[in-house]
This record gives structure tokens, sequence and C-alpha cells, in this order.
């Protein structure tokens, strides 16, 4: 599984993570609290008084997948957004022009990090301009358990807070599929099973493992079977 880590992905999913995309399972309202603030694709009114949403739940249970296809669904209609997660070293001053704030993985922010996210929930909910923005933020713990700074952890509870489940092994096996029918590639029975018992079950991972296997079998001209998957890790 290490190995299967390390590969390079050079070949993407069709489109980008969207609400749509997002096999909903038990976290139904999750998904359609986030499309009455955007939509999926189509214009949207956001409310004049945007109450702060945060997203909890294990690695795997689709956070970072629902925070970018609402990322991705406000850009489209045009709109600034601010982004900042675990990885961005340097986030910027909160910028007037932003009609969102978007923060992901906040259990893992540095003291810098939590510096500026408090930073830009104070100037989203009590802006300069006077027109509050919607903030979107997610962890892996509850607010109140959350190892920050007390304003940061304290504010991130304000408003709508929603765990997100994993995925059971029937609704794992139809996101497989479904995600297998968007490459137009056939997704065999037995390799499923044998990805799902042999590989983790995290979501994440198994959509990086069908990601790599579609590439492996497009460069090598080939259909998706088990001694593929198998030639693919020994291989690579």
């Amino acid at each position: 599984m290490a190995a299967m880590r390390q590969l390079a992905l050079d070949i993407g999913l069709p489109t980008g993570p969207s609400l749509s995309r997002f096999y909903e399972g038990s976290n139904a309202a999750v998904v359609q609290h986030l499309r009455s603030w955007v939509g999926d694709g189509a214009m949207a009114t956001l409310p004049s008084a945007p109450v702060p949403t945060y997203l909890w739940g294990v690695s795997g249970s689709g956070k970072t997948h629902l925070l970018k296809a609402v990322h991705a669904a406000l850009r489209e209609q045009g709109a600034e957004v601010g982004w900042m997660d675990a990885s961005t070293g340097f986030p910027p001053e909160f910028d007037e022009r932003w009609a969102a704030v978007i923060m992901d993985d906040v259990h893992q922010y540095t003291p810098m990090q939590q510096a500026r996210a408090f930073n830009w929930f104070v100037n989203a909910v009590a802006p300069q301009s006077g027109t509050p923005r919607w903030l979107l933020s997610a962890g892996d713990l509850p607010p109140a358990d959350l190892h920050l700074r007390d304003d940061l952890r304290s504010r991130l509870g304000w408003g709508h807070v929603f765990q997100l489940h994993l995925l059971d092994e029937f609704e794992r096996r139809a996101v497989l599929r479904q995600e297998a029918d968007a490459r137009g590639v056939f997704l065999s029975d037995d390799v499923m099973d044998y990805m799902l018992k042999r590989f983790s079950r995290d979501l994440g991972s198994l959509m990086q493992l069908l990601d790599m296997l579609d590439g492996f079998a497009l460069r090598n001209k080939r259909a998706i079977t088990i001694p593929l998957l198998k030639t693919m890790l020994e291989t690579e």
C-alpha cells in the first residue's frame, strides 16, 4: 500500500469535485445545506446574513471533496473565494473582494495559520464593508474538541455544525461503480472485491487507487483486471 501511495497521479478525474458527484449516503442533509448556498453549477443568491458552516468527520468522510466542490461552484459563478488548508504556507490577508471564505483541515493548522484563520473569520462575519461573507470550514473533530487557540475554536462552532459519516461497504461499492462508469471503464466485481479486501477502505484512498489503475490501463491499452492491478503495483 505504501508503494501505491507513492505513484504519480498523471491522469486526473474527468471533472473536479462537485456536489452532484458526491455520494450522499447518510450525509444527505449536509449536501442539501451546501446546495442551498451555492446550487450545483447554477447561480445561487446567498442570504444577506450568512451563517458560518463547519463540517467534521474522520479522514475519508468527504470533507475536502465537499469544500472543493463549493469552491469550484462559487468560482464558476464568478465569485472570488478565499481558500486555506494545512498546506497553505503563507495565507494572504483577508480580501474584501471575497464572496466567501473556505478553510479545510483546520485541525492541522499551525499557530500562524490559526492566527490568519481567526482574522479571516472575524473579517468574514463582520467585514469593514458591512457585507458579511459565508464561511465554510472543516476538520477531523467537532469544534469543542479541536486543539486550537480558544478564540478560533469557539468561533468555528458558532453556526451550523454537521458531522460527516463514512460510507458503508455497499455505498463504497456504489461510489467505485459510479466513478468507473464516469471514466467509461468496466470495473468487475472481482476487481472491486480485491480493492476492498486488500487496500485501505478509506474512500479517498480507493479513489486514488482507481485513478492510478485507470491511467495504467490506458497507457498499456488493457482492460482493468486483477493481474493488471498486481502488475501496476509491481512495476510502477
